[in-house]
């Protein structure tokens, strides 16, 4: 499955010395012969429910994660079927499939840690504390939503949580997450930026240009590369060369590392490890994410033409995240089947309440479509630059 031997990543990857805080990463140069095209290679059977960031959890917060990733989920299947009966419009981006890397890489963070993604954002959003009701409002375009109706799918945005967004623009987000960084490094802030990428957004110039200020400045930020195995419609051995894709930090002398993306506990931990890195050392971190969508890249795309129908039910079978998490919990001993329903009918009605309050919600009104667009504009008594906004009447 060609759309698939992303997963060989991981074959290169664990075969290094565990990085550390200390360490710049090892170049498995002499392993490159041995990439492999299959679907489930060979892995190594590593336990980082021990690792210390995860000894750590106490049962709540391990339901918690639990119960966010099946939040994120239930929200996008209600958001998907409002598509298919005409309430939402243009572009709508799913995570179902990818729950574990937003969960678990948000839950490492602190108060004066940020994150910024791409347009498949809707799983950020609920994971960093967004309620469903303000992001299923954003996707009908109601001014109840998050960005007033005015953004959509691709642009949820919640600065009070440190949550910058949901950018369309595919690479464009790198550049404003390395500016975050020099932020919080400027005001001498023990902080970080994780900033959310796909696989493709790694061929974009910006990229590069970012990596290299990361590096010449140290800045806290860490590029985080979901890494679902295509660019749209096209495989990743069909876009990139050179495996894996994590290994691009190497030109800029950054740390970089590969996980799976379908075990909440490994990504827990491989992300713990860059924000410390951050925290400490004011070093960025590429970390590559290998993970999966079960839908298309849009709703609108017909995924079936470019991989099969048995490719997508072999990683649901094997490597839902939901499910992996689920059977580890009930194996600790932490949730019950029970339970497990409980939070499952809870995350249903929550979706379902939020599109009956989206649907319910009044569009904005056609004299708002010049607000909140700039500053100056909205705030003219503290506006200090000179000039005409474009829009504006001479």
């Amino acid at each position: 499955m060609e759309g698939l031997h992303h997963d060989t990543n991981l074959e290169l990857a664990k075969e290094l010395p565990e990085s550390n805080i200390d360490n710049q990463s090892s170049k498995p140069d002499e392993l490159i012969s041995e990439i492999t095209t299959e679907i489930n290679p060979p892995e190594e059977t590593t336990d980082f429910a021990n690792s210390p960031v995860n000894k750590e959890l106490s049962a709540d917060q391990k339901i918690d994660l639990y119960e966010q990733m099946v939040r994120i989920r239930r929200f996008e299947e209600r958001s998907l079927r409002a598509y298919q009966q005409g309430k939402i419009g243009g572009f709508l981006h799913l995570y179902i499939g990818q729950e574990a890397v937003a969960v678990g890489s948000v839950s490492t963070l602190g108060d004066d840690d940020h994150i910024i993604t791409a347009y498949r954002d809707h799983g950020h959003a609920i994971a960093v504390g967004m309620n469903m009701d303000e992001c299923m409002a954003e996707l009908y375009g109601k001014k109840t939503g998050c960005s007033k109706g005015k953004g959509g799918s691709m642009h949820f945005f919640a600065p009070d949580k440190n949550f910058w967004g949901g950018h369309g623009i595919v690479g464009g987000q790198t550049p404003l997450g390395l500016g975050i960084a020099y932020a919080l490094k400027h005001f001498k802030k023990k902080g970080s930026c994780l900033c959310f990428m796909g696989d493709g957004a790694t061929n974009q110039g910006p990229f590069y240009e970012s990596l290299n200020l990361a590096a010449l400045w140290e800045l806290p930020v860490i590029y985080i590369i979901e890494n679902n195995g295509y660019s749209m419609g096209t495989a990743e051995g069909r876009h990139s060369a050179g495996e894996p894709l994590a290994r691009r930090g190497d030109a800029f002398d950054i740390d970089w590392k590969v996980a799976h993306g379908h075990d909440l506990y490994e990504v827990r931990q491989v992300v713990q490890e860059a924000v410390e890195r951050a925290h400490e050392f004011n070093k960025p971190t590429v970390l590559e994410i290998i993970t999966y969508r079960y839908r298309g890249h849009s709703v609108a795309d017909p995924d079936q033409t470019y991989r099969s129908k048995e490719e997508i039910e072999e990683y649901k079978k094997n490597k839902d995240p939901l499910s992996l998490f689920k059977n580890k919990l009930l194996e600790e001993g932490v949730l019950t089947d029970e339970k497990a329903l409980e939070l499952d009918q809870s995350a249903k009605d929550e979706a379902n309440a939020s599109a009956e309050f989206a649907s319910a919600s009044p569009f904005p009104e056609p004299d708002e479509l010049m607000d909140d667009i700039y500053w100056e504009t909205d705030n003219p008594d503290k506006r200090t630059s000179e000039g005409r906004i474009f829009f504006e009447q001479p």
